[in-house]
């Protein structure tokens, strides 16, 4: 009777309020924070710490706020990040199998599906990598055989440049080509012409994709999935182009399935398909034509995006700093001269070509928030317990720029890299591909392009902004860090300028320059 009466007395409006007043509720106790969890912003019900940054800068404020490792609430996740060279050194190298796992991610769960390289788990993650690993290892000759493709690649990116001498032009897909080329090579076994109309629509939707996956409107999918996949917004930009990636590298595929001779594998693709025949017992492997496409997908972005824009970082650099740009053409004639292009036999007699590279990595930070980790058991990091299956993000950024790990961290200086001698030196806080097992496999390729292209770029040509138009230093914040769009002009590197070089690379100490 009571209820009855109670049924009543409330109208459609009272039935609502009261509807939003138990799920509230529900919220709070399911979601009421962990004991000892690390410490955070205090969140909304139902919406988290929505309106809280997701963008690496506001991580590192909040960093300074909470200490290294804290927490924030999205819809009803709890993430945690971790911050600074020690703790994360901590969570990646000393608690090497804590934080292994991917989480699962709305925003690329319908493409990926927990399959391929970058986003699986377990015993299939284990095997899909060490075969990839193993390809890009030992595929060829193993590492002569890529510094071959970066070579063939760097002699077609310098004619590329030098038919624009002398015209304002926009570099950036004619960098990203030239470095996607080297992995579609190991992946694909060719690569694609600068002109190619189709290949440079499959870059344009990549390039797309990053931007819009780091929004907050797209990450908005993570927090409320259920919600944001009925709505349009970003999310359906993000994920309509993976799918058109992913139809480009099924063609790839299937061409070569036409002509597979097991007997002579070309690329990745051809040894791909033999393990399939190899693993048909052990189907948890994931050895079939559907993590074989997204495997490929994995291999082709992580080869293309971060390298790409790294050098175009560097170009920028160059531009802002033309003393910086001077003193590694002296050092590349001094070594090299004209008659050759560098190869990686040359690096260890670069040191300060070699600084400039890993500077240019530390300073434009190009992947700052890393990507997102997922605690595989319950471990205590920084004295706080993180559950099992607690997304955990480290903030790659703060360790970039960590002042505890370097002299001068907000200034672009080539001597964080230099001994006192003047011969390179390594930086244990140096991780811009992260560290521990799911550290970026491409690494080593990565490190081999960097070099060659920008020694090969710097020993030819000399790069100067259009009148009016310097570069900005103020980055695009995507799932990566990437400079503005901007044009510039080359200039054929003159001998003739060789003496003055000289006698810039002769003045002594590496050149300070503060932003």
């Amino acid at each position: 009777m009571v209820f009855q009466a109670l049924f009543d007395c409330l109208n459609f409006t009272s039935w609502l309020l009261l509807a939003f007043v138990l799920l509230i509720l529900f919220d709070l106790i399911r979601n009421r924070r962990p004991r000892n969890f690390p410490p955070g912003p205090r969140a909304l019900p139902l919406l988290g710490n929505v309106f809280t940054g997701v963008d690496f800068k506001s991580m590192m404020k909040l960093a300074e706020k909470y200490g290294p490792v804290f927490s924030v609430k999205r819809g009803s996740e709890r993430m945690v990040y971790v911050a600074g060279y020690k703790m994360v050194k901590e969570a990646l190298v000393n608690q090497l199998d804590s934080f292994i796992d991917r989480p699962v991610i709305p925003l690329f769960h319908i493409v990926y599906k927990g399959l391929g390289i970058s986003l699986s788990n377990g015993y299939l993650w284990r095997k899909q990598r060490k075969f990839a690993n193993t390809h890009l290892r030992y595929f060829g000759e193993g590492q002569k055989a890529l510094e071959k493709y970066i070579e063939v690649e760097c002699s077609f990116l310098c004619e590329a440049l030098k038919e624009e001498q002398g015209k304002p032009f926009n570099p950036h897909y004619t960098i990203t080509n030239a470095v996607s080329n080297v992995i579609c090579c190991v992946v694909f076994g060719h690569r694609f012409e600068y002109t190619d109309p189709n290949y440079r629509k499959i870059l344009e939707l990549d390039n797309e994709a990053i931007v819009l996956s780091g929004s907050a409107q797209a990450q908005l999918l993570d927090a409320f999935p259920d919600l944001m996949k009925h709505l349009p917004g970003p999310h359906q930009t993000v994920q309509n182009n993976y799918k058109e990636l992913l139809a480009f590298v099924k063609k790839e595929i299937e061409k070569h399935q036409e002509d597979w001779n097991p007997e002579d594998p070309r690329d990745f693709i051809d040894t791909y398909l033999s393990e399939m025949e190899k693993k048909k017992m052990d189907p948890q492997a994931g050895f079939n034509l559907e993590t074989l496409s997204l495997s490929s997908l994995d291999l082709l972005e992580a080869g293309t995006e971060t390298t790409a824009t790294t050098l175009r970082w560097a170009l920028v650099f160059m531009m802002t700093y033309p003393e910086i740009q001077e003193k590694v053409q002296a050092e590349i004639d001094s070594v090299i001269g004209q008659s050759r292009l560098p190869t990686l036999a040359d690096r260890p007699n670069l040191p300060y070509t070699d600084a400039v590279v890993h500077e240019v990595q530390r300073f434009a930070n190009i992947a700052p928030l890393g990507f997102p980790r997922c605690a595989n058991k319950d471990t205590t990091l920084g004295g706080y317990f993180i559950p099992k299956g607690t997304a955990t993000t480290m903030i790659l950024a703060s360790v970039l720029l960590d002042k505890n790990e370097w002299e001068t961290p907000d200034v672009f200086n080539p001597e964080h890299f230099l001994d006192s001698q003047g011969q390179f030196r390594k930086r244990d806080a140096f991780l811009p591909f992260a560290a521990g097992k799911r550290m970026c496999l491409g690494e080593p390729l990565a490190k081999m392009e960097l070099f060659l292209f920008f020694a090969s770029l710097l020993q030819r040509f000399t790069f100067t902004p259009i009148p009016g138009e310097m570069p900005s230093m103020d980055g695009v914040l995507g799932f990566t860090h990437t400079p503005q769009e901007f044009r510039m002009q080359v200039k054929r590197w003159s001998r003739d300028t060789r003496k003055r070089k000289s006698s810039i690379l002769a003045r002594g100490s590496p050149i300070h320059t503060r932003l």
